[in-house]
């Protein structure tokens, strides 16, 4: 018929006889009742599948000859075309058809067995009619009807459920629907019905949900409950501006409950206890961010920004941290080995990255330091050492060059006193000394208190230790002690019950070493060689102190500790705060003269900008002292003002 110029008349005899046939099956559709409906539609489409390949087999020379020149719609399409026509979009199917669809997908949204294959064969035929067909014909009413759906029940259960149970439905819900998609739909209709659930479920509720009370994002930080703040965290992804208002929030509750902590009137009186803290505010925050929020660097970043903040809201910070530092190194930390404590180092040297004022640290650092070396009371030497090689690594050589003097120093100490011991006679019968040869600049000087020492040690300094030979009702033990417990003992070998101020004169110790000898002494448990009336664990001027004859021990040599001043006085932080002060200002103007020498002319508010960026890294200085040191550098004639613009300053050769 083709090769005789009656293909036109084919191709319209086979529309014609298509049409009948599916015009029939189209009513046996339609007469199917209720959950045969599905089944009858996916008979007949197997059906007219088949008949179609067939068809178009018979047919193929008029599918290939005269269908592509005669511009003709190719034969199998041309059977979807008419299957989508008459059967899909006759008016007693289509609406059933996709009610129908709807239906089940609700059924199964509330727990009910559906035939998912049934579901699967009908879309696939959805998808086999054209894009188009399955995404304007079901797709589009899905994804309207499951909006509706979860506005609903959204609403339904933020009613009724805290903040992690209302997560835990969330991430179910969104499970269930990429499990239904991958089950019976297109793969495209996954992010679809995501996003969906996404904006009826999170999006629209997300500021109830991260401010709910009880059980909202601070409670959850509160409560370490990592779980959730991980389905918190992966869930908020998709929502506009999540990462911002749940960063913003973190950060708010971090710097509060940290002002909270820094300003803490009883906790600052234990600056042990108070590092301590921040230590574990650290970890905790720290491992928030890590295990919940993948060490997301947005969040790291907001984590540090808030520590930093509230750090320095407390100015006896840097002391504080020095004086951590000095007690894990004196005492050590209790059962750890050489690991555990290099991981407090690092802890610790997280929080000095935080401070504002490094060289206050540094200044503290020193005095700590060379008390530890001098009196030999570090637990460590790989410790110290391991210190100040991360706080080289942070803060550049010149912050350490003089704390490496001090080690330099105290060996060169041990090989003089080694070579002087191995040149000595042994016949010599003399007692042993030991001394420290220390380089002028490298050691910080320390203030030298007198007091009345006793006639049989009156060449010791003031920060010597001695052994004294003690009888406790007949007990005989040996007590090492300091200079100033010693001198107090030494008053008990006539009397026994003294005064404060009776020892105070005898002894002309300054009052605040004297208190803490003495509560050295009398008030720490199992070494109380003194007793104390009244009974309480600060030293008063009107308290009176007895020998303890009733003291024990199970060992014959007992070491008398000192209790360590854990802050200054306040004459003592007012004169640290003027030597740092001090110490600031040639730093001031040569960083002054670096920026004038690079730039020549600049007016004072650049000038100020430009110091302040390189000192930031040691300290933040003020505007007011910078105005100063450039002023004193105009007197001495490094930098002279601008005859025409007073603002501007210009550097002198």
């Amino acid at each position: 018929m083709v090769l005789h110029k009656h293909g036109p008349k084919l191709y319209e005899k086979l529309i014609e006889n298509l049409k009948g046939h599916l015009r029939e099956r189209c009513r046996l559709v339609e007469a199917a009742q209720g959950g045969l409906f599905l089944e009858e539609l996916q008979r007949r489409w197997a059906d007219h599948n088949k008949a179609l390949q067939m068809i178009r087999d018979i047919l193929m020379y008029m599918d290939r000859t005269f269908i592509p020149t005669s511009k003709k719609t190719p034969i199998f399409e041309l059977g979807l075309e008419l299957w989508r026509d008459i059967v899909i979009r006759s008016p007693k199917i289509h609406a059933r058809l996709f009610d129908t669809l709807l239906e089940h997908i609700h059924r199964e949204r509330m727990v009910e067995m559906i035939n998912r294959g049934l579901m699967r064969n009908t879309t696939k035929m959805l998808m086999e009619l054209g894009s188009s067909v399955y995404q304007a014909d079901f797709e589009r009413p899905f994804l309207e009807v499951s909006a509706s759906f979860y506005s609903c029940e959204s609403q339904q259960f933020i009613e009724c459920c805290d903040c992690g149970e209302y997560l835990k439905k969330a991430e179910r819900r969104l499970a269930e629907e990429s499990e239904r998609v991958s089950q019976y739909m297109d793969a495209k209709t996954a992010d679809k019905i995501a996003n969906v659930v996404d904006k009826e479920m999170l999006s629209n509720h997300m500021q109830r949900l991260i401010h709910m009370e009880h059980s909202g994002l601070v409670n959850m930080l509160i409560d370490d409950r990592h779980e959730d703040l991980t389905r918190m965290y992966d869930l908020f992804k998709s929502v506009p501006d999540w990462h911002s208002t749940i960063r913003s929030i973190m950060a708010s509750h971090v710097k509060e409950t940290g002002k909270t902590l820094v300003t803490d009137l009883e906790r600052l009186k234990d600056p042990v206890d108070f590092v301590q803290r921040l230590i574990n505010a650290k970890d905790k925050y720290d491992e928030i961010v890590s295990v919940s929020f993948s060490n997301d660097k947005v969040f790291q970043n907001a984590l540090n920004s808030s520590f930093e903040n509230f750090i320095n809201l407390n100015n006896r910070s840097p002391e504080f941290i020095s004086l951590y530092v000095d007690d894990k190194l004196r005492k050590g930390v209790k059962g750890a080995n050489e690991e555990d404590i290099e991981a407090v180092l690092d802890k610790l040297m997280m929080l000095f990255k935080y401070l504002q004022e490094k060289d206050v640290f540094e200044k503290y650092y020193k005095q700590h330091l060379a008390k530890r070396l001098l009196s030999g009371k570090t637990t460590s030497d790989e410790a110290e050492r391991s210190m100040l090689v991360k706080l080289k690594t942070e803060c550049g050589y010149q912050f350490t060059s003089k704390l490496e003097g001090m080690f330099t120093d105290l060996k060169t100490s041990q090989d003089t006193m080694q070579s002087f011991y191995a040149n000595l006679s042994a016949d010599i019968d003399a007692p042993t000394i030991s001394v420290q040869i220390l380089t002028t600049g490298s050691w910080p000087t320390q203030p030298c208190a007198t007091c009345n020492l006793p006639p049989e040690i009156l060449g010791q300094t003031n920060m010597g230790d001695a052994d004294i030979k003690a009888t406790f009702g007949g007990r005989r033990h040996e007590l090492n002690v300091s200079t100033y417990q010693m001198c107090v003992l030494m008053l008990f070998n006539s009397v026994d019950s003294l005064t404060y101020n009776e020892i105070q004169q005898a002894t002309a110790i300054p009052h605040v070493d004297l208190k803490r000898c003495l509560q050295s002494l009398a008030c720490v448990k199992g070494k109380n060689v003194l007793r104390k009336e009244p009974m309480s664990k600060d030293i008063s001027e009107s308290d009176t102190f007895h020998f303890n004859d009733k003291f024990t021990s199970k060992l014959v040599k007992v070491k008398i500790g000192t209790v360590v001043a854990q802050k200054e006085t306040e004459p003592e932080k007012m004169e640290t705060r003027h030597r740092v002060e001090e110490d600031r200002k040639p730093q001031i103007e040569a960083a002054i003269v670096r920026v004038m020498k690079s730039r020549r002319v600049l007016d004072h508010n650049s000038v100020v900008t430009e110091v302040t960026k390189q000192l930031q890294a040691r300290f933040l200085p003020n505007p007011v002292v910078i105005k100063k040191r450039i002023e004193s550098l105009i007197e001495r004639e490094f930098l002279e003002r601008d005859k025409s613009d007073r603002k501007l300053c210009r550097y002198l050769a």
